[in-house]
């Protein structure tokens, strides 16, 4: 059974993305959105690892069909970088450590930025 996430802007508390599936696991990040053919605008993965990198956290498009946003938080879930993946790309890193990494819909950049922490509560 899946498990669930609302994404949230912490000094709100204001909605960023409502339905984001745990992703903890090998063969979560394994597959990833490879495969898929869209996405619900509000739904995504919220990758999980088990601690801070730069080269853990990097993505690649490969058999992905659809651009995506692509939003890497910190250990204390602040934002430190956000792009837009377009498919079939071999790499995207974020500018600095990350744990963590939210996959959604492009409109996601619209409602995040840099330097802002999110939370992350069971849905």
């Amino acid at each position: 059974m899946a498990d669930w996430r609302v994404i949230r802007e912490a000094a709100s508390g204001k909605v960023v993305l409502a339905r984001a599936r745990w992703c903890s696991g090998f063969w979560c990040h394994f597959r990833g959105l490879m495969l898929r053919r869209s996405l619900l605008e509000d739904e995504g993965l919220f990758f999980v690892y088990r601690k801070e990198s730069v080269t853990q956290v990097t993505i690649h498009m490969f058999f992905v069909f659809f651009a995506i946003a692509a939003v890497w938080l910190d250990a204390e879930g602040r934002v430190v970088d956000a792009k837009l993946a377009r498919p079939w790309r071999p790499y995207y890193a974020p500018a600095g450590p990350a744990q963590y990494l939210i996959e959604a819909r492009p409109s996601l950049l619209e409602r995040v930025k840099i330097g802002e922490r999110l939370t992350f509560e069971k849905a």
